[in-house]
């Protein structure tokens, strides 16, 4: 492999990959020996790129505007104006727009030609919006509540017409085809629920925080959700 191009792929792993990556991930990601990836770090620095840590440990770029701009290949920035546009289908306008918005600017620190193909990509997504029940709860509010991991009074209509108030502990959204699901960990329940966002008639925050358990909460959801699925396919 090029010089030139093992550094880019060495730039984009550090941009990509979660840190701090570890060298082992780093020498996986970009095909070489440990030895090799050590002397690309140290080329990278000298270049000027702001890496911290040490092998071991694990390291972590800190962007600059000194640096050279992202690449992409030609089916990646396709695949980013597809995904992009097809966030209408959330029905978050919010949510569309800040996408747009991101994508805008990643399109800004391209190399021109780059550029030239995410303006005239060939992928589009045409698909109407879905009819989705009216959502009164405030989403913005909802994504606050998940991101910061701050505890919710809500008053909630399931599909029966029940009313019920209980506070929750937020941790993520999904959208499907038809619905707007909020997933929760119940504190009255003591355990796992999706609520249907259409559903929630208000939604308060209460002051109490559940850091650090929203991580945590969800693997042990992903984990029970793959043993309800193991268990019905055997």
């Amino acid at each position: 492999m090029a010089r030139t191009d093992r550094l880019m792929r060495l730039m984009d792993a550090l941009r990509r990959l979660p840190a701090p990556v570890t060298a082992a991930r780093l020498a996986t990601e970009t095909g070489v020996s440990r030895r090799q990836l050590y002397r690309d770090i140290a080329t990278l620095r000298a270049g000027g790129a702001l890496i911290d840590g040490e092998a071991g440990l694990g390291y972590r770029l800190t962007e600059d505007p000194a640096l050279p701009p992202q690449s992409f290949s030609r089916l990646e920035i396709e695949a980013l104006v597809l995904a992009v546009g097809d966030l209408r289908q959330t029905g978050d306008a919010a949510l569309e727009a800040a996408g747009q918005s991101a994508l805008a600017r990643i399109i800004a620190t391209l190399a021109d030609q780059q550029a030239r193909q995410a303006m005239h990509t060939v992928l589009r997504s045409f698909r109407p919006p879905p009819a989705r029940a009216a959502v009164a709860v405030d989403m913005a509010l909802l994504r606050r509540a998940c991101w910061e991991e701050l505890a919710l009074d809500l008053r909630y209509r399931d599909l029966k017409g029940r009313i019920t108030e209980r506070e929750v502990w937020p941790l993520g959204i999904s959208y499907s085809d038809r619905t707007l699901m909020l997933l929760v960990w119940c504190c009255l329940r003591q355990d796992w629920r999706i609520f249907h966002a259409s559903g929630i008639e208000q939604a308060e925050l209460n002051g109490r925080s559940f850091r650090p358990r929203r991580v945590s909460l969800l693997r042990e959801y992903a984990a029970t959700q793959a043993r309800v699925l193991s268990s019905i396919q055997a």
